[in-house]
């Protein structure tokens, strides 16, 4: 009786993942393919294998350029396979500013944001096409909160992007700071991309996280082992 379970259960599980691969553990990540399950998760991962995570950016369409190395002298900081994003090829969202260096896994994670949430909930709440999302930066040699002691922020090795807000191709600004508790079309898109952002990223913290995020979304790829643990705050 348990062989003829277990061997339904695999026969269902070959038959899900031929359809909703995404969704599975055990199978390959693809840029290409709507988010699931387990898409953060495999996001997260690609910081142990930078190569795979560039040949991913590659198949996707997705452009971009390696950036040199970055070692300081504090050796908790710095970067070995960070990546700059182009606008163009499967991207129709660029960054501002453009010449930030991002850790791959971060990269990937964005891209599939902007694909797969940010531009349809543009759609629905404006009927608009988002042309630039705009940032505070990535790269910050510093502890967690600019404090002297304690963990090292996601920032110092470039694993992090903090988003202050969005343009549309009509000129409309969407900001974090201003539009968070403001105007409803607004102040939806923001909790909605938001929420998505947590499908992709391993840390999502936002304005309703505390004061230090009131004007920007802060999105991470922390490594946390295999428990896999996301905060989406």
């Amino acid at each position: 009786m348990l062989l003829a379970l277990l061997a339904a259960a695999a026969l269902l599980a070959w038959r899900y993942a031929r359809g909703r691969p995404q969704d599975l553990p055990w199978t390959p990540l693809d840029l290409g393919e709507p988010v699931g399950l387990f898409t953060g998760r495999k996001l997260a991962a690609l910081g142990d294998s930078p190569a795979r995570c560039a040949a991913l950016l590659d198949r996707a369409g997705v452009r971009y350029v390696a950036v040199p190395p970055r070692r300081p002298a504090e050796a908790r900081c710095g970067y070995d396979a960070a990546v700059r994003l182009e606008a163009g090829g499967a991207r129709r969202i660029a960054l501002a500013p453009d010449r930030v260096a991002l850790a791959c896994p971060v990269a990937a994670a964005l891209a599939l944001w902007e694909w797969d949430v940010v531009a349809p909930a543009a759609q629905r709440h404006f009927g608009a096409r988002v042309v630039r999302i705009e940032h505070l930066g990535s790269y910050s040699c510093r502890r967690m909160y600019g404090r002297s002691s304690g963990g090292w922020s996601e920032h110092a090795t470039a694993n992090a992007l903090d988003v202050a807000g969005f343009r549309l191709a009509d000129g409309t600004r969407v900001s974090v700071l201003r539009d968070w508790d403001g105007a409803a079309a607004k102040a939806a898109f923001l909790r909605e991309v938001r929420d998505g952002a947590c499908r992709v990223f391993a840390t999502v913290l936002s304005p309703d996280y505390n004061a230090a995020h009131r004007d920007h979304l802060h999105l991470d790829q922390a490594a946390r082992g295999a428990t896999g643990w996301r905060a989406c705050r």
